[in-house]
Protein backbone atom coordinates (compact mmCIF):
# COMPACT_ATOMS: atom_id res chain seq x y z
CA UNK A 1 0.00 0.00 0.00
CA UNK A 2 1.27 3.69 -0.90
CA UNK A 3 0.72 6.86 0.31
CA UNK A 4 1.45 10.19 -0.93
CA UNK A 5 0.92 13.92 -0.02
CA UNK A 6 -0.25 17.26 -0.88
CA UNK A 7 -1.24 17.27 -5.04
CA UNK A 8 -1.53 21.31 -5.28
CA UNK A 9 -2.17 23.10 -8.32
CA UNK A 10 -0.66 26.89 -8.51
CA UNK A 11 -1.62 28.58 -11.77
CA UNK A 12 2.41 28.30 -12.80
CA UNK A 13 2.25 24.19 -12.71
CA UNK A 14 -1.52 24.55 -14.44
CA UNK A 15 0.39 27.32 -17.22
CA UNK A 16 3.45 24.25 -17.65
CA UNK A 17 1.16 21.23 -18.31
CA UNK A 18 -1.22 23.68 -21.40
CA UNK A 19 -0.05 22.06 -24.66
CA UNK A 20 -0.53 24.28 -27.75
CA UNK A 21 -3.98 22.76 -28.41
CA UNK A 22 -4.95 23.89 -25.33
CA UNK A 23 -5.22 20.23 -23.55
CA UNK A 24 -3.10 19.69 -20.69
CA UNK A 25 -1.15 17.30 -19.88
CA UNK A 26 0.25 16.26 -16.61
CA UNK A 27 2.26 12.73 -17.34
CA UNK A 28 6.09 14.31 -17.35
CA UNK A 29 5.03 15.67 -13.56
CA UNK A 30 4.81 12.01 -12.57
CA UNK A 31 6.98 10.08 -14.77
CA UNK A 32 9.40 8.77 -12.25
CA UNK A 33 6.98 7.79 -9.85
CA UNK A 34 4.48 6.18 -11.52
CA UNK A 35 6.14 2.88 -11.29
CA UNK A 36 5.53 3.00 -6.97
CA UNK A 37 2.29 3.63 -7.84
CA UNK A 38 1.54 1.21 -10.77
CA UNK A 39 3.04 -1.49 -8.65
CA UNK A 40 1.28 -0.94 -5.56
CA UNK A 41 -2.08 -3.14 -4.67
CA UNK A 42 -3.79 0.20 -3.45
CA UNK A 43 -2.43 3.72 -3.63
CA UNK A 44 -3.85 6.72 -2.06
CA UNK A 45 -3.17 10.55 -1.77
CA UNK A 46 -4.71 13.75 -0.72
CA UNK A 47 -6.29 16.07 -3.46
CA UNK A 48 -5.57 19.77 -2.57
CA UNK A 49 -7.37 21.49 -4.84
CA UNK A 50 -11.06 21.35 -6.57
CA UNK A 51 -11.67 20.70 -10.16
CA UNK A 52 -13.77 22.93 -12.85
CA UNK A 53 -15.35 21.91 -16.03
CA UNK A 54 -14.64 25.94 -16.96
CA UNK A 55 -11.65 27.17 -18.37
CA UNK A 56 -11.63 29.54 -15.36
CA UNK A 57 -8.44 27.93 -13.37
CA UNK A 58 -7.05 29.52 -10.14
CA UNK A 59 -4.52 28.78 -7.97
CA UNK A 60 -3.55 30.17 -3.95
CA UNK A 61 -6.10 30.95 -2.34
CA UNK A 62 -8.68 29.42 -4.02
CA UNK A 63 -7.61 26.63 -6.05
CA UNK A 64 -9.65 25.51 -9.06
CA UNK A 65 -7.54 23.12 -11.81
CA UNK A 66 -8.36 20.94 -14.68
CA UNK A 67 -9.87 17.75 -14.67
CA UNK A 68 -6.90 16.37 -16.74
CA UNK A 69 -5.49 16.27 -13.01
CA UNK A 70 -7.78 13.78 -12.36
CA UNK A 71 -7.09 11.95 -15.94
CA UNK A 72 -3.60 11.93 -14.75
CA UNK A 73 -4.06 10.02 -11.74
CA UNK A 74 -6.01 7.59 -13.03
CA UNK A 75 -3.10 6.92 -15.68
CA UNK A 76 -0.52 6.41 -12.75
CA UNK A 77 -2.26 3.68 -10.50
CA UNK A 78 -4.40 6.17 -7.83
CA UNK A 79 -7.01 4.17 -6.39
CA UNK A 80 -8.31 6.85 -4.04
CA UNK A 81 -7.80 10.65 -3.04
CA UNK A 82 -8.72 12.26 0.39
CA UNK A 83 -10.99 15.19 -0.40
CA UNK A 84 -11.11 16.29 3.54
CA UNK A 85 -8.57 19.11 3.28
CA UNK A 86 -9.02 23.09 3.98
CA UNK A 87 -9.63 23.89 0.39
CA UNK A 88 -12.55 21.18 -0.24
CA UNK A 89 -14.63 24.22 -0.60
CA UNK A 90 -12.76 27.24 -2.40
CA UNK A 91 -15.25 26.22 -5.50
CA UNK A 92 -17.87 26.16 -3.52
CA UNK A 93 -21.02 23.47 -4.57
CA UNK A 94 -20.01 23.47 -7.96
CA UNK A 95 -16.29 22.61 -7.20
CA UNK A 96 -17.37 19.42 -5.15
CA UNK A 97 -20.19 18.55 -7.27
CA UNK A 98 -17.73 18.32 -10.39
CA UNK A 99 -14.72 17.51 -8.37
CA UNK A 100 -17.15 14.52 -7.25
CA UNK A 101 -17.90 13.60 -10.66
CA UNK A 102 -15.05 13.35 -12.39
CA UNK A 103 -13.71 11.18 -10.24
CA UNK A 104 -16.45 8.77 -10.48
CA UNK A 105 -16.01 8.90 -13.65
CA UNK A 106 -12.52 7.89 -13.47
CA UNK A 107 -13.53 5.02 -10.98
CA UNK A 108 -11.35 6.55 -8.41
CA UNK A 109 -13.05 6.18 -5.14
CA UNK A 110 -12.77 9.39 -2.47
CA UNK A 111 -13.96 10.18 0.91
CA UNK A 112 -13.62 13.44 3.72
CA UNK A 113 -16.39 15.07 1.89
CA UNK A 114 -19.48 14.21 0.14
CA UNK A 115 -22.12 15.92 -1.95
CA UNK A 116 -24.72 14.68 0.22
CA UNK A 117 -26.17 12.32 3.09
CA UNK A 118 -26.22 9.25 0.61
CA UNK A 119 -22.82 9.82 -0.03
CA UNK A 120 -21.53 10.16 3.73
CA UNK A 121 -23.23 7.03 4.56
CA UNK A 122 -21.57 5.00 1.52
CA UNK A 123 -17.84 6.43 1.87
CA UNK A 124 -17.71 7.00 5.21
CA UNK A 125 -15.52 4.98 6.33
CA UNK A 126 -13.86 4.30 2.95
CA UNK A 127 -14.30 0.44 2.77
CA UNK A 128 -11.60 -1.77 0.35
CA UNK A 129 -9.97 -4.88 -0.05
CA UNK A 130 -6.37 -5.17 -1.26
CA UNK A 131 -3.49 -7.07 -1.13
CA UNK A 132 -6.41 -10.11 0.65
CA UNK A 133 -7.42 -7.97 2.99
CA UNK A 134 -9.74 -5.75 4.00
CA UNK A 135 -9.63 -1.94 5.23
CA UNK A 136 -11.52 1.19 6.45
CA UNK A 137 -10.36 4.25 6.14
CA UNK A 138 -11.98 7.54 7.55
CA UNK A 139 -10.79 10.85 6.48
CA UNK A 140 -11.00 14.35 8.36
CA UNK A 141 -9.82 18.06 8.27
CA UNK A 142 -9.14 20.71 11.19
CA UNK A 143 -10.59 23.35 8.77
CA UNK A 144 -12.18 24.87 5.37
CA UNK A 145 -9.95 28.07 5.32
CA UNK A 146 -13.60 29.60 7.06
CA UNK A 147 -15.24 28.93 4.29
CA UNK A 148 -18.60 27.25 4.48
CA UNK A 149 -19.62 24.42 3.47
CA UNK A 150 -22.19 24.37 1.14
CA UNK A 151 -26.12 23.59 2.42
CA UNK A 152 -26.71 19.62 2.28
CA UNK A 153 -22.86 18.79 1.60
CA UNK A 154 -20.72 17.08 4.46
CA UNK A 155 -17.06 17.52 5.11
CA UNK A 156 -15.38 15.45 7.82
CA UNK A 157 -13.66 18.18 10.46
CA UNK A 158 -11.57 16.88 13.25
CA UNK A 159 -13.68 16.25 15.92
CA UNK A 160 -13.00 14.23 18.72
CA UNK A 161 -16.01 12.74 19.56
CA UNK A 162 -16.75 11.95 16.42
CA UNK A 163 -13.24 10.10 15.74
CA UNK A 164 -14.59 7.99 18.89
CA UNK A 165 -18.02 7.30 17.74
CA UNK A 166 -16.69 6.54 14.05
CA UNK A 167 -13.59 4.20 15.19
CA UNK A 168 -15.99 2.39 17.90
CA UNK A 169 -18.40 1.34 15.61
CA UNK A 170 -15.31 -1.02 13.15
CA UNK A 171 -16.72 -4.03 13.00
CA UNK A 172 -13.06 -6.22 13.58
CA UNK A 173 -14.79 -9.21 12.62
CA UNK A 174 -15.13 -7.39 9.11
CA UNK A 175 -12.17 -5.34 9.03
CA UNK A 176 -8.63 -6.50 8.94
CA UNK A 177 -7.06 -2.79 9.16
CA UNK A 178 -7.97 0.77 10.03
CA UNK A 179 -6.45 3.56 8.39
CA UNK A 180 -6.95 7.64 9.65
CA UNK A 181 -5.97 10.47 7.22
CA UNK A 182 -5.80 13.51 8.65
CA UNK A 183 -5.51 16.95 7.50
CA UNK A 184 -3.95 18.69 10.48
CA UNK A 185 -0.93 20.46 11.92
CA UNK A 186 0.91 23.64 11.26
CA UNK A 187 1.99 24.97 7.88
CA UNK A 188 5.85 24.47 7.36
CA UNK A 189 6.49 23.20 10.69
CA UNK A 190 8.95 20.27 10.60
CA UNK A 191 7.60 18.65 14.41
CA UNK A 192 4.11 17.33 15.21
CA UNK A 193 2.36 19.46 17.30
CA UNK A 194 0.51 18.21 20.37
CA UNK A 195 -2.41 18.26 19.39
CA UNK A 196 -1.34 15.61 16.15
CA UNK A 197 0.73 13.72 18.63
CA UNK A 198 -3.09 13.06 21.10
CA UNK A 199 -5.15 12.64 18.12
CA UNK A 200 -2.65 9.72 17.22
CA UNK A 201 -2.76 8.47 20.32
CA UNK A 202 -6.55 8.66 20.33
CA UNK A 203 -6.55 6.62 16.76
CA UNK A 204 -4.22 3.75 17.82
CA UNK A 205 -6.21 3.52 21.54
CA UNK A 206 -9.43 3.00 19.51
CA UNK A 207 -7.60 0.19 17.11
CA UNK A 208 -6.38 2.05 14.00
CA UNK A 209 -3.05 0.70 12.67
CA UNK A 210 -2.09 3.32 10.07
CA UNK A 211 -2.91 7.11 10.99
CA UNK A 212 -1.59 9.21 7.95
CA UNK A 213 -1.29 13.30 7.92
CA UNK A 214 -1.22 16.17 5.37
CA UNK A 215 -1.02 19.75 5.21
CA UNK A 216 2.00 21.03 6.59
CA UNK A 217 4.01 20.95 3.59
CA UNK A 218 6.52 19.87 4.79
CA UNK A 219 7.99 16.18 6.15
CA UNK A 220 7.50 16.01 9.58
CA UNK A 221 8.46 13.02 11.36
CA UNK A 222 7.24 8.83 11.21
CA UNK A 223 6.70 6.68 13.86
CA UNK A 224 5.86 2.91 14.12
CA UNK A 225 5.78 0.90 17.37
CA UNK A 226 7.14 -2.88 17.56
CA UNK A 227 5.84 -5.63 19.79
CA UNK A 228 7.71 -7.63 22.01
CA UNK A 229 9.12 -9.57 19.61
CA UNK A 230 10.31 -6.39 17.41
CA UNK A 231 7.51 -6.49 14.55
CA UNK A 232 5.91 -3.27 13.79
CA UNK A 233 2.08 -3.20 14.53
CA UNK A 234 0.95 0.36 14.04
CA UNK A 235 2.64 3.00 11.87
CA UNK A 236 2.22 6.67 12.19
CA UNK A 237 3.35 9.31 9.43
CA UNK A 238 2.54 12.84 11.01
CA UNK A 239 2.99 14.92 7.25
CA UNK A 240 3.99 13.58 3.89
CA UNK A 241 4.28 16.85 2.63
CA UNK A 242 4.05 18.35 -0.77
CA UNK A 243 3.63 15.24 -3.89
CA UNK A 244 3.69 17.98 -6.00
CA UNK A 245 3.27 21.84 -5.56
CA UNK A 246 5.60 25.11 -6.76
CA UNK A 247 6.51 25.77 -3.59
CA UNK A 248 10.05 26.14 -3.73
CA UNK A 249 11.23 27.00 -0.53
CA UNK A 250 13.51 24.96 1.34
CA UNK A 251 11.83 21.59 3.03
CA UNK A 252 8.64 22.26 0.95
CA UNK A 253 9.80 21.11 -2.27
CA UNK A 254 8.87 17.92 -2.20
CA UNK A 255 7.32 14.86 -0.14
CA UNK A 256 7.76 11.41 0.59
CA UNK A 257 5.90 8.53 -0.70
CA UNK A 258 5.59 5.90 2.21
CA UNK A 259 5.10 2.31 1.29
CA UNK A 260 3.32 -0.06 3.70
CA UNK A 261 3.94 -4.01 3.08
CA UNK A 262 0.93 -4.88 5.53
CA UNK A 263 0.13 -8.77 6.27
CA UNK A 264 -1.72 -10.64 8.05
CA UNK A 265 -0.52 -13.48 10.73
CA UNK A 266 -2.63 -16.09 11.87
CA UNK A 267 -3.75 -15.03 14.95
CA UNK A 268 -5.06 -12.12 13.39
CA UNK A 269 -2.17 -9.32 14.37
CA UNK A 270 -0.99 -7.54 11.20
CA UNK A 271 2.61 -7.53 10.57
CA UNK A 272 4.08 -3.62 9.16
CA UNK A 273 7.38 -3.88 6.92
CA UNK A 274 7.09 0.14 5.97
CA UNK A 275 9.62 2.25 3.68
CA UNK A 276 9.92 5.79 2.27
CA UNK A 277 11.02 7.03 -0.80
CA UNK A 278 11.19 11.10 -1.00
CA UNK A 279 10.93 12.73 -4.27
CA UNK A 280 11.97 16.58 -4.64
CA UNK A 281 9.76 18.74 -7.55
CA UNK A 282 11.96 19.81 -10.01
CA UNK A 283 9.47 22.80 -11.26
CA UNK A 284 11.71 23.28 -14.71
CA UNK A 285 10.54 20.83 -17.03
CA UNK A 286 7.03 20.48 -16.06
CA UNK A 287 7.39 19.88 -12.51
CA UNK A 288 8.85 16.28 -12.57
CA UNK A 289 8.99 14.31 -9.09
CA UNK A 290 12.35 13.07 -8.78
CA UNK A 291 12.59 10.13 -6.46
CA UNK A 292 16.66 9.66 -5.53
CA UNK A 293 16.99 6.50 -7.81
CA UNK A 294 15.72 8.93 -11.07
CA UNK A 295 18.45 11.58 -9.68
CA UNK A 296 21.33 10.94 -10.96
CA UNK A 297 20.20 10.55 -14.58
CA UNK A 298 18.80 13.80 -15.06
CA UNK A 299 20.66 16.69 -16.37
CA UNK A 300 20.12 19.26 -13.97
CA UNK A 301 21.95 22.66 -13.57
CA UNK A 302 24.48 23.30 -10.69
CA UNK A 303 22.14 25.12 -8.55
CA UNK A 304 19.34 23.00 -9.28
CA UNK A 305 21.30 19.36 -8.39
CA UNK A 306 22.39 21.42 -5.60
CA UNK A 307 18.79 22.27 -3.92
CA UNK A 308 17.80 18.23 -5.46
CA UNK A 309 20.64 16.82 -3.41
CA UNK A 310 19.66 19.44 0.18
CA UNK A 311 16.23 17.61 -0.02
CA UNK A 312 16.99 14.19 0.01
CA UNK A 313 19.81 14.95 2.68
CA UNK A 314 17.42 17.23 4.45
CA UNK A 315 14.94 14.35 4.38
CA UNK A 316 17.18 11.37 5.60
CA UNK A 317 18.58 13.83 8.36
CA UNK A 318 14.49 14.36 9.24
CA UNK A 319 13.78 10.38 9.63
CA UNK A 320 17.24 8.98 10.58
CA UNK A 321 16.33 8.67 13.89
CA UNK A 322 13.76 5.87 13.38
CA UNK A 323 15.10 2.93 11.87
CA UNK A 324 11.76 0.82 11.81
CA UNK A 325 11.14 2.94 8.39
CA UNK A 326 13.68 2.66 5.84
CA UNK A 327 14.00 4.00 2.24
CA UNK A 328 13.42 2.38 -0.51
CA UNK A 329 15.55 2.81 -3.55
CA UNK A 330 14.02 1.21 -6.28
Amino acid sequence: MVFAGDLMQHMPQVRAAQRPNGRFDYSESFRYVKPLFEQADYAILNFETTLTPTTDYHGYPTFRSPGAVADALRDIGIDAVMFANNHICDNGRTGIEYTTRRFDSLGIVHTGAFVDSSRIRREHPLLFQAGGLRFALFNYTYDTNGLPVPKGMIVNLIDTNAIRRDLSQVNREHIDCVIVFFHWGIEYARRPNDEQRRLSALCHRLGAEIVIGSHPHVIQPIEAKRDNEGVVRSVTVYSLGNLVSNQKERYRNGGLIVTLDIKKERNGALRIAPAYTPGWVCRPGGYRIIPPSAADSIALPADLRATCTQFFEDTRALLEGNKIFEERVR
